[in-house]
């Protein structure tokens, strides 16, 4: 598992203009961080819930946000009420209350509650050391993603601290993906 950890780590930190993203799994990014530290970013989603089926789409399919998130982070898939097993800070986190024969809403993983997802998609920002910078609600575009994809990547957001530094920021951002 240690080698496969360290070709997802060397192949994530090339600078491969890919057109998919390369998932993983919560625990091979942490993993890897050990390795290539980068941020995460975790798309935490639903089979049923209908934003999440156009943020894959729309944002996630877009060449620009595929190679950015390929480039700068680890991208990691997490549904919100699956039934995985994950490890996450040393601690279990698991569905109990999981029902395979359920076509639409399930009980929600232990995680969800642990990261205080309560709407769907959720992407979470993580630092290098796993630790969660912040949550983002709902369905972005491939610009409204870009936003945050750049402001965690480079760190922007500790400087951050006022309603106006917000705004200020928005207001001088310079796009660059194509929607």
């Amino acid at each position: 598992m240690k080698k496969t950890i360290l070709l997802l780590a060397i192949i994530s930190s090339l600078s491969i203009k890919a057109q998919k993203i390369q998932w993983m799994s919560l625990e091979e990014a942490v993993e890897a961080q050990k390795i290539v530290p980068k941020k995460i970013i975790t798309d935490a989603y639903t089979h049923w819930c209908g934003p999440c089926k156009m943020l894959d789409k729309n944002t996630f399919g877009n060449k620009d946000v595929a190679t950015y998130i390929n480039e700068h982070y680890y991208a990691v898939k997490f549904n919100a009420e699956g039934n995985s097993r994950i490890n996450y800070k040393g601690q279990v986190f698991e569905n109990p209350g999981y029902d395979p024969s359920k076509k639409g809403r399930n009980s929600t993983h232990q995680l969800t509650s642990y990261f205080q997802i309560n709407a769907y998609p959720t992407l979470l920002f993580f630092d290098e050391k796993g630790e969660v910078i912040s949550p983002i609600r709902g369905y972005q575009t491939p610009r409204q993603l870009e936003l945050y994809l750049k402001l965690f990547h480079t760190d922007a957001h500790l400087q951050i601290t006022t309603r106006e530094q917000w705004e200020s920021y928005v207001a001088a951002f310079d796009y660059e993906f194509e929607e």
